[in-house]
């Protein structure tokens, strides 16, 4: 049986379970598993159980719990938790200047979240695995020849193979999205703004998001109801009003207006051209069972504002990064390199165009979601890479992930699973909504995943059909 945030609590609930079950659990996938996929820079074993025999001392004493008593959390090894130091999975970073809970830590630890530890990441939040330096490599528990995507590696893998059932990621370009999709669970970006980013080591300042990443839409709206809201620490962080983002999920999209983009002119080589046809085919039917219209739509200055964004992402990065770069170049990994070392090229008057045309995809979306509910299109075109097609990237096709246009708009944005590959590997759809509309992108998800059961199949990592990696 998957086991759900959802379906946790109402275990927890009803007595079925206890907390330190669930956490022994998920420490004993991980003794198993973890060797071979790589989800864990640290984990928390002793402290995860004392907190999980707490919660179930105070469950068994009558006391008010929060949202998320008892359940086993995995925080990406970008932002800081007081059990241990954050290292960005980087030989180049001072640990020493990041300590305690981040604000969005502290608020999922106030609502009885257990901390079982950190996951991995690309080092900084950006790249790709480096087998030579001395972390592990996360891969995918549906096949280990292939990547999980970045930079929310581990999460992505640790939720996919239940080492816990909720975890952080944070996107500046797809790093929640693109990991979602090729572990087959759901993630959430949402708008910027939504959450607070303090304690986060930055990748690019304009464009960082910290969210959830669970089994289901639902998951994901009990995590962000925790995470969500003002925070004094994170100057970027907004002061908007917070709903609860799991009232509106009751599976019914009557009268809602959905757009759909498919994007196949962004196809590659690489892409899964019919099992995406055949997958959105399946979508739109849902969708309309469940009470939606939906109408062809086309994403407004797709390459332009996707351009602009790797620009905005790389510039950021480089500010943060120069003299490290300067004066520890080999000590970075490749991928963080490859991708950062692009930065000097562009100039000022780069940078100022590229925000200039951001903000004229923000207005073109603003205008399009004026009739339009949500959008739909493809979080990537192809299912997880191998190794070898990660590393020839730089070399073939960059419009494997779509997920980056979102990141220059803002918009809340979350990946669920809809289709798989030939070769079985999961494949993503995004659903997209208005600025701090989170509200309906979930709605839309949660009524998708009511008649499908894409994000609750378990990936051969749980199965016992997981072959190692060669």
């Amino acid at each position: 049986m998957t086991r759900t945030i959802e379906s946790a609590l109402q275990d927890l609930s009803s007595g079925a379970v206890t907390s330190v079950e669930l956490v022994t659990e998920a420490i004993n996938r991980a003794d198993t598993l973890d060797g071979t996929l790589g989800v864990f820079m640290a984990r928390y074993n002793d402290s995860a159980l004392a907190a999980a025999q707490a919660s179930d001392d105070a469950r068994a004493r009558g006391e008010k719990l929060g949202p998320l008593a008892g359940i086993p959390i995995g925080i990406k090894d970008i932002i800081t938790t007081e059990e241990g130091p954050t290292t960005c999975q980087s030989l180049v970073f001072d640990s020493s200047s990041f300590s305690g809970d981040a604000t969005v830590v502290a608020r999922l630890r106030a609502a009885g979240a257990i901390i079982v530890g950190k996951s991995t990441t690309m080092e900084f939040a950006i790249g790709t695995p480096d087998f030579s330096k001395p972390f592990p490599i996360p891969r995918n528990p549906w096949n280990t020849e292939t990547w999980t995507g970045g930079s929310s590696s581990g999460t992505g893998g640790g939720v996919a193979s239940e080492m816990f059932l909720g975890g952080l990621g944070t996107d500046t370009g797809g790093s929640i999205r693109i990991p979602a999709a090729n572990c087959g669970i759901t993630g959430l970006k949402a708008t910027f703004g939504r959450v607070p980013k303090d304690g986060c080591a930055p990748l690019g300042f304009s464009l960082d998001h910290i969210g959830p990443m669970a089994r289901s839409a639902y998951d994901c709206a009990v995590m962000l109801n925790v995470m969500a809201g003002h925070g004094p620490d994170d100057a970027a962080v907004a002061d908007v009003p917070v709903t609860d983002y799991t009232a509106g999920l009751t599976g019914d999209l009557t009268g809602m207006r959905i757009g759909i983009d498919r994007l196949e002119r962004k196809y590659t080589d690489l892409s899964a051209k019919a099992e995406l046809a055949a997958s959105f085919d399946a979508l739109e039917e849902v969708l309309t069972a469940r009470g939606a219209t939906v109408v062809p739509v086309t994403l407004p200055f797709h390459n332009e504002v996707s351009t602009a964004s790797l620009i905005l992402m790389i510039t950021e990065a480089f500010a943060y990064h120069r003299n490290d770069l300067r004066d520890q170049w080999d000590n970075y990994s490749r991928g963080l390199r490859d991708c950062i070392a692009m930065a000097p090229f562009y100039s000022a008057a780069d940078v100022i165009q590229a925000q200039r045309i951001r903000r004229v995809g923000v207005k073109a979306i603003a205008a399009l979601l004026q009739k339009v509910d949500v959008i739909v299109s493809p979080t990537t075109t192809a299912g997880a890479l191998d190794f070898e097609q990660v590393y020839n990237m730089w070399d073939g096709p960059a419009t494997v992930n779509l997920t980056g246009y979102w990141n220059g708009t803002g918009n809340p944005s979350m990946s669920v699973p809809f289709g798989y590959t030939d070769a079985g590997l999961p494949l993503g759809v995004e659903i997209t909504g208005a600025a701090f509309d989170e509200a309906t992108v979930l709605k839309v998800g949660h009524a998708f995943q009511q008649s499908t059961d894409y994000h609750l199949r378990q990936a051969p990592a749980l199965t016992g059909e997981l072959q190692p990696a060669e």
